[in-house]
Parts: structure tokens; sequence; C-alpha cells
């Protein structure tokens, strides 16, 4: 019967061990010893020898999407098939009114079309402030 109740025992023991060490840990919770103080590393000079840099370097070569655009309409579905080359389409923007100018589909700015060597620019006259980009994503 001692080899039966090995086993048990065993179990027991673990059990108990279990509790033992489960009182202790919420007995130090309970009574917290004083924090030490965690000395970190001043990120401000940005320490080049080590690697570490803390300038916006990193992401400058990250590809947005550019997008600037002279205005928008809805169409009904039948007449979009219709429409054929040399079609005209009405959009709500308005000869002379400022370009709204989009990175990744987020209005930054406005601007006014200019033309450059036959190509296509445009002119930014008003950029939108982060605070004003934060204020339309909440409406």
């Amino acid at each position: 019967m001692a080899d039966e109740n090995e086993p048990q025992t065993t179990v027991e023991d673990d059990w108990g061990a279990a509790m033992a060490e489960q009182e202790q840990s919420e007995s130090a919770a309970l009574d917290p010893k004083p924090a030490s103080a965690t000395v970190f590393k001043d990120f401000a000079g940005g320490d080049l020898k080590t690697g570490t840099h803390n300038d916006i370097d990193f992401i400058l070569d990250i590809p947005v999407q550019l997008t600037v655009e002279l205005g928008r309409t809805k169409i009904a579905i039948k007449n979009l098939l219709q429409l054929a080359q040399g079609s005209v389409v009405e959009l709500d923007g308005l000869a002379g009114e400022p370009m709204d100018v989009l990175v990744n589909g987020c209005l930054i700015a406005q601007g006014e079309v200019v033309v450059v060597n036959d190509k296509f620019g445009i002119r930014l006259t008003d950029i939108i402030t982060p605070a004003e980009r934060i204020r339309k994503l909440n409406r």
C-alpha cells in the first residue's frame, strides 16, 4: 500500500508547493518594496556610434501615393455605360478653385494647377495643419 500512496503524496506535495508560492506572491504584492530608480539612456542626442538614431532618416525612403483631385461626381451606372471617347463628365470642382492634394487618401494641402515644360504640376497654396487633419478624421 505504500506504493499506492506515493503518487498521491507527490501530487499533494506539488499542490502544497504551488499554494505556498501563491501565498508568497500575494504577500509580496500586498507589501511592496520601495521602487528602485531605473536609469534610461538619453535619446535626445542620438548616439551615432552605437547606431541609435533619433531622427526621421530611416522612413524617408518609404513611398506614398500623392493624388491631386480636380473634383468628384456621382453618376448612375446606366450613364457610366453610355460614356464614350469625347464624353464630358461634369465635376463638382469649379475652375480656379484650389485642388485637393492627398497623400494615401488623406488631405494634406490645397493648390493650383500649373504647367511646367508641357507637364501638369501643382503649386501648393495651403498646407493642412496636423490639428486640422485630426479634426477632419473625427467627423
